[in-house]
């Protein structure tokens, strides 16, 4: 039992998570209480307006129209807290770790440092390992210089990895990179190669690779664990 009231305190209050997200991500997007209220208020006044002048009653018309207006501002609330959350991270050392995160759980593992960094022009390297083999994701502002550190992980990770493919992918704006905000369902959309016990056997061995010594990441909220609990809101 007492381990069940623990689990309930520790549970996050959903209307709290809510208002949390919608208060971080005005600060960055002031549009978001227009995108999130309006239709809102108007899909509400909508179902007054059928009620009136309809035979369906008013609150028929209400019961429908309440939930549906609801549902209408949580999911705007959701795309608008993520693109805020993509602004606030863009530019940073580690925001493509920071969008990985937000690959399911059992997927893709991560390491948490970079396994890879320049630390004259920072560009980094962070390794994965999922189903679709090894995946070397780079960040920086020189493509050449990350494809490079790329290159070097690649042969680090071949000493103790053969059969796995490795794949890179090179985050950023331009012609041969992945935007960020398109990263994790980039990495989520990788063909599976490997099974779920090849996968452990390849992670586990990659552990033994180490890293090198890594550039310090800043620390702070993250801003992708402040979204609404989707779970919850369905």
């Amino acid at each position: 039992m007492a381990k069940n009231d623990a689990a309930v305190e520790k549970r996050p209050n959903f209307f709290k998570s809510i208002w949390s997200a919608y208060k971080i991500t005005r600060e960055t997007d002031p549009a978001v209480t227009l995108w999130v209220f309006g239709p809102l208020v108007g899909i509400i006044l909508a179902a007054i307006i059928i009620g009136l002048v309809t035979p369906i009653s008013m609150g028929v018309a209400l019961l429908w129209g309440s939930p549906l207006g609801l549902v209408a501002a949580m999911l705007l609330l959701v795309r608008r807290a993520e693109a805020a959350a993509y602004k606030r991270i863009h530019g940073k050392p580690g925001a493509a770790l920071s969008a990985l995160t937000t690959v399911r759980t059992g997927q893709w593992t991560w390491e948490q440092e970079p396994v890879a960094f320049n630390p004259k022009t920072g560009e980094m390297v962070f390794r994965g390992v999922g189903r679709g083999g090894v995946v070397l994701v780079t960040e920086g502002g020189n493509v050449g210089r990350a494809a490079r550190l790329a290159d070097g992980e690649v042969k680090r990770v071949k000493r103790v990895v053969q059969e796995a493919p490795v794949t890179i992918v090179h985050v950023g704006e331009g012609p041969e990179q992945v935007p960020l905000t398109k990263l994790s369902r980039h990495v989520t959309k990788m063909k599976p190669v490997l099974s779920k016990t090849e996968t452990a056997d390849v992670a586990k061995r990659l552990k033994t690779l180490g890293a090198k010594k890594p550039l310090p990441i800043p620390k702070g909220t993250d801003p992708f664990n402040t979204r609404p609990n989707r779970k919850g809101m369905r």
